[in-house]
């Protein structure tokens, strides 16, 4: 049995435990997971992960969405070979509904494209925000996980976005500057705006053995200069030839190569995910995630 299908047994084996004859599951009361994917610099594959990991989710179960929150760069849609013809942009001016919105990609996993309509959050009126929360407390019925594929960076959008989250994800390589930009990221959400607890997920990594060097480095360094903060080692995805192969072909390596290294490391990360039990707030799930975005 590989990985996929011994997460697709634990997803559905949870799922079952947890129905009643005399007392079924009530959506309602589900707390769909936001998770925050994001890097402090570019070119680490992050997209990579955010898709590939999505699709490991939807695969198992889970019903999954993934907001493409890189506003200047936004690709997710290419990475899966589709071509919205709309995106969040007209759901927050009233055009369209998140249901003409969203794109369907493998497995059921959901899309919601974003654009630059998304800095007009702090611009709208309130009837615009009313329809809008509305539009997203629907959805937060239809789903379980929202993964937010960030810009990579400090700059606003990226912090934005972290801070409306209740969890977070940074993508890092074995790359030099990769570790730098990530501290400088984590220095930023932990100095400037709270932030204490953030999972460590190392890129390309040639082996574990590297990961978890490239980990403790990190570690030591947050230990030193930054205070009370919590780096919680996630995994690692290790290099692998099919990757850019599937990048070109405009699909999933998950999908075309699934017994590939990585597809397997990208199975064994969402099991990992799906087995936590994370305390959920209030802030935690998606109602409270676009609340905060219109607030902040």
């Amino acid at each position: 049995m590989n990985q996929a299908e011994t997460l697709e047994r634990i997803m559905t084996h949870s799922q079952s435990q947890g129905k009643s004859k005399s007392a079924p599951r009530n959506r309602a009361e589900v707390q769909p997971r936001v998770i925050c994917v994001t890097s402090g610099k570019g070119g680490v594959g992050k997209t990579n992960v955010v898709t590939n990991l999505g699709y490991a989710l939807a695969r198992a179960g889970k019903k999954t969405l993934i907001l493409d929150a890189d506003l200047n760069l936004a690709n997710v849609d290419i990475l899966l070979g589709l071509t919205p013809r709309y995106n969040l942009h007209h759901v927050f001016l009233g055009e369209k509904t998140l249901a003409e919105v969203l794109v369907q990609g493998p497995a059921g996993l959901l899309i919601l494209p974003a654009s630059s309509g998304i800095m007009e959050l702090a611009e709208l009126t309130e009837q615009q925000r009313l329809y809008f929360l509305a539009e997203m407390s629907a959805l937060a019925q239809e789903i379980e996980i929202m993964l937010i594929d960030t810009a990579a960076g400090i700059n606003s959008n990226v912090i934005y976005f972290n801070l409306a989250a209740r969890e977070r994800i940074v993508v890092l390589t074995p790359e030099p500057t990769s570790l730098t930009d990530a501290y400088a990221l984590i220095k930023v959400l932990s100095t400037r705006h709270d932030v204490k607890r953030f999972r460590i997920l190392i890129n390309l990594a040639r082996s574990e053995k590297e990961a978890l060097a490239v980990f403790r480095k990190l570690s030591i360094v947050a230990d030193r200069f930054l205070d009370s903060l919590s780096l919680d080692y996630l995994g690692y995805i290790p290099y692998d030839s099919k990757l850019p192969t599937a990048v070109r072909e405009q699909r999933l390596v998950s999908d075309i190569f699934p017994d590939a290294p990585s597809s397997k490391m990208f199975n064994k990360l969402a099991e990992n995910i799906f087995q936590e039990d994370p305390e959920m707030k209030a802030d935690g799930n998606i109602k409270f995630f676009w609340q905060g975005l219109v607030d902040l």
